[in-house]
């Protein structure tokens, strides 16, 4: 009898669990939503938010707004959404050089696995890996090869220490075993300035940044940084299949919420996400951002994020920066 009462005690409780979850699923959202962006207005994460924001508007039946919180590499809004409340109107459209790189190159007062539930990861980025025309490689092999050939002459690009750009570059400097120097630069635009001067012989960049000076003849695109190759340049072998098997380095902004948000609701806004980039319209924004949508179940992203977290903690020591 009392192990019925039991049995009976907790099937109640798994129903009330049920219910409860339905019930939150059914009246959520209330009010408007925001999404908070780590970065100014005009970025790419900031573009890729307002697109979503406009089609979670329509599809949630709620006004979703974009808030910007600039400062400290995206800390700030990351610990301010960190610390908002638990109930699916405060979001973050949250980018992988602040979830996965700052937490393993200095202190932060986050976690990124402890105090946020992963939604959806929305769309990547890949970095190309271009390389001065003075250079006789058209492929990643033949790049390897010659500078292995003059150890010691030749420089590489970066967007700033610590900054991806940065850490991809070095990581692939050393597992590829070549004695480069490293040039930062404050900021992306011209570290590509020098690529294309010939001061620098090789720079790990956004798709963006460097597919439209291949015109000019100035720089060639010899590796992809992603699981596969680009659309644009089909011909162009990921750095992976080059001879270097694992190697992996995107950008990819995905929708995170705080720790404890109701799983009811973290299903309805993957669901939400999934809807907004089955659209033609956000297909073609997000092509002429060079952004390949993903839409990722919330477990597929957390697991993104700590392959990420260990990715970005090798490329740091890579590139000898302190862990704090």
């Amino acid at each position: 009898m009392l192990r019925f009462r039991w049995m009976t005690t907790l099937l109640a409780f798994a129903l009330c669990a049920d219910l409860a979850g339905a019930q939150t699923q059914a009246t959520w959202p209330q009010k408007p939503i925001r999404i908070v962006v780590p970065f100014a207005a005009g970025g790419n994460t900031d573009s890729i938010a307002r697109v979503i924001a406009e089609r979670f508007t329509q599809s949630l039946g709620q006004a979703v707004v974009v808030e910007n919180k600039v400062g400290a590499g995206g800390a700030i809004a990351a610990e301010f959404v960190a610390k908002a409340p638990a109930d699916g109107y405060t979001l973050m459209m949250a980018a992988m050089p602040v979830m996965a790189v700052l937490p393993v190159v200095g202190k932060t007062n986050f976690d990124p696995l402890k105090d946020f539930v992963p939604i959806s990861n929305v769309g990547s980025n890949p970095f190309v890996m271009g390389v001065h025309k003075s250079v006789p490689a058209n492929t990643v092999p033949e790049f390897v090869a010659y500078i292995r050939k003059n150890p010691n002459k030749f420089n590489y690009a970066s967007g700033g220490s610590a900054s991806v750009s940065h850490l991809s570059a070095a990581l692939f400097v050393k597992r590829a075993e070549l004695d480069m120097t490293h040039i930062s630069y404050k900021g992306g635009a011209p570290a590509v300035i020098d690529l294309l001067a010939g001061n620098v012989q090789m720079y790990f960049g956004n798709f963006s940044e460097l597919y439209p000076h291949l015109s000019g003849g100035n720089i060639r695109i010899i590796g992809v940084s992603s699981d596969k190759r680009a659309t644009p340049l089909p011909q162009v072998a990921t750095i992976a299949e080059s001879g270097f098997p694992g190697f992996r380095t995107v950008t990819w902004n995905g929708l995170m919420a705080p720790a404890g948000t109701p799983p009811a609701v973290v299903a309805r806004l993957a669901e939400a996400v999934k809807d907004a980039l089955a659209s033609e319209g956000t297909h073609l924004k997000f092509q002429q951002m060079g952004v390949d949508a993903i839409g990722s179940s919330p477990k597929e992203f957390v697991d993104t994020l700590r392959a990420d977290i260990a990715i970005w903690s090798d490329a740091a020591k890579a590139a000898n920066l302190k862990m704090e």
